[in-house]
């Protein structure tokens, strides 16, 4: 299967916004990788809807949309209307996360689910096989630039071992810390999705970037 890599527009430049969602557009990235942070699941606040539906307007690519907020089941419709692709929700904050789950393909989005590096995949055990998506994330969420956090590899075979029993056809993805130091370990435990922030935006020239990132993690 051909890898994912999604850059993560928390770490674009927010005052040329439309410069960067350019870049990707002509980039070797294959989603757009959309933090939504309420200051109340996470310490920061980030992107709301009506910046989403400016970035619908000019992407041209798939709005792979994280929710690290609670209560996200009163949203999902709006998400939905402002142009998310798919839907990924944390674990933490959702009491009926099948519930969750369900309201969201209702709305026509991609599940997903996402889990803090503190959570075991073990929780998802009697869900997986409804969710398209596990979004691990291998940094504490909220901040960017952060360091990789290395029981990440553990958890990715914990997870992929449970796709595969359960018949699953849930995509992996890893958010936090990825680099190409670490991109090929990952693919090559079962990781399909690639969020990349910092990594890309830092660089002088990120479209080099994101091409070498694919390339690594297809080889």
């Amino acid at each position: 299967m051909t890898k994912i890599i999604a850059p993560s527009l928390l770490s674009a430049d927010f005052a040329n916004l439309q410069k960067d969602i350019e870049m990707i557009n002509n980039s070797e990235a294959d989603w757009f990788h959309i933090d939504v942070m309420d200051g109340v699941f996470v310490p920061n606040i980030s992107f709301g809807m009506p910046v989403i539906k400016a970035i619908k307007k000019h992407a041209k690519k798939t709005l792979d949309v994280h929710l690290m907020i609670v209560n996200p089941d009163k949203y999902i419709a709006d998400f939905k209307k402002v142009g998310a692709d798919i839907l990924t929700v944390h674990y933490e904050a959702c009491t009926h996360l099948h519930r969750t789950i369900q309201a969201i393909k209702a709305e026509g989005m991609k599940a997903g689910v996402s889990l803090n590096p503190h959570t075991p995949v073990s929780v998802l055990e009697h869900i997986i096989i409804d969710l398209d998506l596990v979004l691990i994330m291998s940094v504490n969420p909220g901040f960017g630039g952060q360091s990789f956090i290395e029981s990440t590899y553990k958890k990715v075979e914990q997870l992929k071992k449970m796709i595969i029993e359960n018949n699953s056809k849930a995509l992996i993805e890893v958010d936090g810390g990825v680099t190409d130091a670490n991109i090929q370990q990952l693919s090559s435990i079962g990781v399909d999705a690639f969020v990349a922030g910092n990594f890309v935006f830092s660089n002088e020239n990120p479209i080099k970037t994101i091409a070498s990132l694919k390339k690594k993690a297809t080889l």
